[in-house]
């Protein structure tokens, strides 16, 4: 089996990285984890990656006031490592417009809510702060705004009466752990078509059931 070659960007602990790395190591899983980048030199995620084998790279961010800069050595070490899909996983810098469209289509992102609501940072805090009923992650093609982008997997959470941002946090990166992972896959099998902005999943079916809530206690 020829494997989709995937790097991942992290900038933190990279809880998702590891997520993906994983599923990668799984029989059959038709992607593997060929380069681990991170902008931050303290960034725990980079000694995990060193403990899996993993080959990492360090781009300091702080060493490039520029951001073309930092992109252009960011595609240089993409390039030659032969990357075929990027995976942000808790990258915290904005990427360019020039390397977004030159990577159109082969850059993804995970966000902490049902895009295209609560974009942006402090996530948890606003969807509590809204009262509403459920969030989740979204999975996305990455555009040069911010957050934007075609979706490929979503996975929504109820928010329970009383939540904290620790509570919601943790429901929604189960959540994200399962479905990074499926959105992997489904690309790497080459089941994944853009299609006039719009993901289009071959073979795949929508959940006929909704999710209620609250429901009454029985």
């Amino acid at each position: 089996m020829v494997k989709l070659k995937a790097a991942i960007l992290i900038s933190g602990r990279g809880s998702n990285m590891r997520a993906l790395v994983a599923a990668c190591n799984e029989p059959g899983f038709p992607a593997e984890v060929v380069l681990v980048i991170s902008n931050n030199p303290d960034s725990s995620g980079l000694e995990y990656a060193k403990e899996a084998g993993l080959t990492s790279h360090v781009i300091d961010q702080k060493g490039f006031p520029k951001r073309a800069e930092f992109d252009a050595v960011l595609d240089s070490v993409l390039c030659d490592h032969k990357v075929e899909l990027v995976c942000l996983a808790g990258f915290m810098r904005i990427l360019s417009e020039e390397l977004v469209n030159k990577w159109r289509d082969r850059i993804i992102n995970i966000h902490p809510s049902l895009l295209p609501s609560f974009k942006g940072l402090n996530t948890h805090t606003r969807v509590l702060q809204s009262g509403v009923s459920f969030s989740g992650c979204t999975i996305h093609f990455v555009r040069p705004e911010m957050d934007d982008g075609p979706v490929i997997v979503q996975a929504a959470v109820p928010v329970h009466s009383g939540d904290t941002v620790e509570n919601l946090d943790a429901r929604v990166l189960a959540a994200e752990h399962r479905a990074y992972p499926l959105a992997l896959r489904l690309i790497a099998e080459g089941r994944v078509r853009v299609v006039e902005e719009t993901v289009k999943i071959d073979g795949a079916i929508a959940p006929a059931d909704a999710m209620l809530n609250p429901i009454e206690e029985s």
